[in-house]
């Protein structure tokens, strides 16, 4: 330890001469260069005998540091005063800028700003404000549909008019070439039910309404063995043009007429469809079964008006053994809608 103190001792001897050799050669004046400020810098006692003056040595180099020395030490309190206070008698040299150890000098203002700075903690990088999440949408929340204004009577029967007049002039297949009239329909548009067939036959094109021959007559009677007056329920085709001898219509045929049909229904909205034939099925829902097949079976037109399949009334005309189902299907019907219907044969 002993040793320690002494290489420290020499460290700081060395550095005194080194400053009073500096203070020598610049001849600056006022400075602690006297022998009694070399003794208080390293602890010494003092000149007079009195106590040592406090050491310093753990702030480095604190000569620098220590309050100006009396005037008797040498140099003047002058040589430390601002340049307006002092005096000029006695032809006083003008005053040398002070220099002082880097390691002892007063931070400068700037020093002191970049020793602040660097004693801050690191600043986080300032990230964009993130987007608050959207809240979620409940199928509650979301907003619906406004449900389509009700269509009164009169507005229904004015648009199927006007719609009917399109079809009368309509050219976009090629069914138009051989009509005699376009048919649109007959009945009430007000019926809560709507039989959709094939087709035109040669009577309907030539009078322009629907199920008119042979096979018209045997579905009137169908109808009023359900409870309804001839004209009480709606009758459409798929078509609204005779193909010609009588053939079943074109896929490309069917496709172009089928927005009239769309408009009808949407138009009269009824509460059954009864589809007479595998063609009027395969028209409204899109199936290529057979009718044999799907007779008696409740199907769904757009998912939302019941179909009820049944046999074509021409069939009925070569097969009569066949209207015992219809009946049966009929009845099926009649049932739906909440009606009774009598038991025939």
């Amino acid at each position: 330890m002993v040793e320690a103190l002494r290489e420290e001792l020499a460290d700081l001897t060395a550095s005194v001469r080194a400053f009073l050799e500096w203070h020598a050669a610049t001849g600056a004046d006022g400075l602690p260069g006297h022998p009694s400020a070399l003794h208080e810098a390293l602890g010494a006692s003092s000149p007079d005998g009195g106590p040592p003056a406090p050491r310093r040595a753990e702030r480095g180099f604190a000569g620098l540091d220590a309050p100006s020395p009396p005037a008797s030490r040498g140099g003047s309190d002058a040589a430390f005063a601002p340049p307006a206070q002092r005096s000029d008698a006695g032809g006083a040299s003008p005053p040398q800028p002070e220099r002082r150890s880097a390691a002892a000098s007063p931070p400068q203002p700037e020093q002191r700003s970049a020793e602040a700075q660097a004693a801050r903690p690191p600043v986080q990088a300032q990230r964009s404000p993130e987007p608050s999440p959207r809240p979620a949408v409940s199928a509650a929340s979301a907003p619906r549909a406004t449900a389509a204004q009700p269509v009164t009577p009169e507005e229904r029967v004015t648009r199927l008019a006007l719609l009917a007049e399109e079809v009368r002039t309509c050219q976009k297949c090629p069914l138009h070439e051989g009509r005699t009239h376009a048919v649109f329909s007959r009945g009430s548009p007000l019926s809560e039910i709507v039989f959709v067939g094939e087709g035109p036959g040669a009577e309907e094109d030539l009078q322009g309404e629907p199920f008119v021959g042979p096979a018209g007559q045997l579905l009137d009677k169908m109808i009023a063995a359900m409870g309804y007056p001839r004209d009480g329920v709606y009758i459409c085709n798929i078509v609204k043009c005779r193909p010609p001898q009588n053939r079943k219509p074109e896929p490309a045929e069917m496709a172009t007429c089928s927005p009239y049909l769309a408009s009808q229904l949407a138009l009269i909205k009824p509460k059954v469809i009864v589809a007479l034939g595998a063609t009027a099925v395969q028209g409204l829902i899109g199936t290529t079964e057979g009718i044999t097949k799907l007779r008696g079976t409740w199907k769904l037109y757009k998912g939302t008006i019941p179909i009820m399949p049944t046999f074509h009334p021409a069939y009925l005309l070569r097969q009569p053994s066949a209207k015992r189902e219809v009946w049966s299907d009929l009845k099926e019907v009649m049932r739906h809608l909440g009606k009774s219907a009598p038991d025939r044969g």
